[in-house]
């Protein structure tokens, strides 16, 4: 029978003779840069709440720090400083940061492929386009965490645009493909550094953005430099993506790559109720600007004009032929299923 002495003295034995745990060594925070297209004004609704929440949740095992646009490096060389190491991830349109992708041309205003802000996570997610990104990027090591659709593109401008007359001579902030798109309509496309646009516009170097919807032109501040918003776009919603180094990416464990996805796809979600429900407030209860429109009739030229551009991008490869496809095939669905999707 054992007494509780016996116990005692046999449980003190095997204590001693098992070895001692090795001491917990504190794992170290992974630490991430990444830098945004947005100045810190825009970015406080696009990207900051998203790695905010993403830092929350990863506490000691992650950090994400965020730079704005140009603080780390010029925009157009974000691609680059990314695909090196330099940044671990990317905030961006395709066009903007200059990828060396067949598919850079769609990123940013491809003219009229999207109406709407839906369109585009549904031509990601279920018309395509992801799967045709992901290989594109995973070519030059890099990884396509995912799209979503920011505000439509307008033009801003100082002086009132009633009619396509009205545009010619007009030197214009927009983005590669947009600019390369309007110059047939005597658009002078110009490409400067986002922070110095207000003060360009101010001192008669712009005469105008194409750029943005409204939300941002109040957001940032070029209502206050622009009198007249043209209420026709060129593009029903911007298509931009998140990025990351490869090998970065890679080296995270799965959960915190499900954990950067959600966070992601959180910013997505945000977007599109900001801005929908932003572009239809400022329109009507904005003070800033005054509407002007061009009549539909002589905007059909333009919409037109989209669909010969269309075509001569596809010619210029076949990843580029099939995404014009895609868009295509989606745009000819839409209409087929009537309102609310297309309005005639």
């Amino acid at each position: 029978m054992t007494t509780r002495r016996k116990f005692i003295t046999t449980a003190a034995v095997g204590a001693a003779a098992a070895p001692l745990a090795a001491p917990a060594v504190a794992q170290s925070t992974i630490k991430w840069r990444m830098q945004t297209y947005a100045g810190p004004a825009l970015a406080e609704h696009v990207i900051k709440p998203a790695i905010d929440s993403f830092n929350k949740i990863a506490g000691d095992r992650m950090q994400i720090e965020l730079f704005f646009a140009d603080q780390l490096v010029p925009t157009g060389e974000l691609f680059r400083a990314m695909q090196n190491g330099t940044i671990d991830a990317v905030q961006s349109d395709d066009d903007s940061m200059a990828s060396p992708t067949d598919v850079t041309v769609f990123g940013g205003y491809f003219p009229f492929a999207s109406r709407y802000s839906l369109d585009v996570p549904v031509l990601f997610n279920q018309y395509g386009l992801n799967e045709i990104w992901d290989e594109e990027y995973s070519k030059v090591g890099v990884k396509h965490i995912s799209a979503g659709a920011w505000d439509p593109c307008h033009f801003a401008t100082k002086d009132p645009i009633n009619s396509l007359e009205d545009l010619k001579g007009k030197r214009v902030f927009t983005f590669p493909t947009a600019g390369r798109f309007l110059t047939q309509f005597g658009v002078v496309p110009v490409t400067l550094p986002w922070e110095d646009i207000e003060v360009a516009v101010q001192t008669g170097e712009l005469d105008g953005i194409a750029w943005s919807g409204i939300t941002e032109d109040y957001t940032v501040g070029w209502a206050d430099v622009t009198n007249y918003f043209l209420t026709n776009n060129i593009s029903g919603a911007w298509a931009g993506s998140f990025f990351a180094n490869m090998e970065s990416y890679n080296a995270l464990p799965e959960d915190l790559q499900e954990l950067l996805k959600v966070c992601m796809d959180q910013s997505h979600y945000y977007r599109q109720w900001w801005y929908w429900g932003g572009e239809a407030n400022l329109r009507v209860n904005g003070t800033k600007m005054e509407l002007t429109t061009i009549p539909d009739a002589e905007w059909q030229q333009v919409e037109d004009a989209a669909l010969k551009f269309w075509d001569e991008i596809a010619a210029e490869s076949e990843t580029k032929a099939k995404v014009v496809e895609i868009f295509k095939k989606y745009n000819a669905d839409m209409v087929k299923a009537g309102r609310p999707y297309r309005y005639g």
